[in-house]
């Protein structure tokens, strides 16, 4: 593990980074595959790659804030946490615009890209060490995912 430590040089180890990347893709695969299932037109692989970029800028931009407050020289850059979250907040609504659809008067794509917008959460929460919440996240949004669109097909049986 030293030798990886040293190939990628940071500060958080070799061994957290591989955790927190394998952690963003499985729990970002677990969302993506219920829109895979539902044949959705952002599924598996989409949702795997936005939670894995999130985590990766976060990781990213922790450690260019642990460089600059560690450096011999003092600098008048100050790290700002809140500025990666806005930039993945909008990078992946960008992505997540694109999969709405609209037919006539009704919206198709709503929840695939909010289930984008989620992975990218799930992602930078990975990406900062939060690891337990997002896992928690992950199982919340399943059973909104899965649990809800049964309920939701009882109501449309119903009308």
């Amino acid at each position: 593990m030293e030798q990886l430590d040293q190939i990628f040089s940071t500060q958080i180890g070799a061994g957290v980074i591989l955790l927190r990347l394998t952690l963003a893709c499985l729990l970002g695969a677990v969302l993506g595959l219920d829109r895979e299932l539902r044949d959705r037109p952002a599924g598996l692989r989409t949702f795997i790659m936005v939670s894995l970029a999130a985590c990766l800028f976060t990781m990213i931009s922790i450690e260019l804030s642990l460089a600059l407050e560690g450096g011999a020289e003092q600098t008048s850059i100050r790290p700002d946490p809140l500025r990666i979250i806005q930039a993945i907040t909008a990078g992946v609504a960008f992505l997540a615009a694109g999969s709405i659809i609209r037919h006539g008067k009704r919206l198709e794509g709503l929840t695939t890209g909010a289930g984008m917008w989620l992975a990218g959460a799930i992602g930078l929460a990975c990406g900062a060490g939060f690891e337990a919440i997002a896992a928690l996240v992950t199982v919340m949004a399943l059973i909104i995912l899965v649990g809800l669109k049964k309920l939701e097909s009882g109501l449309d049986r119903e009308k």
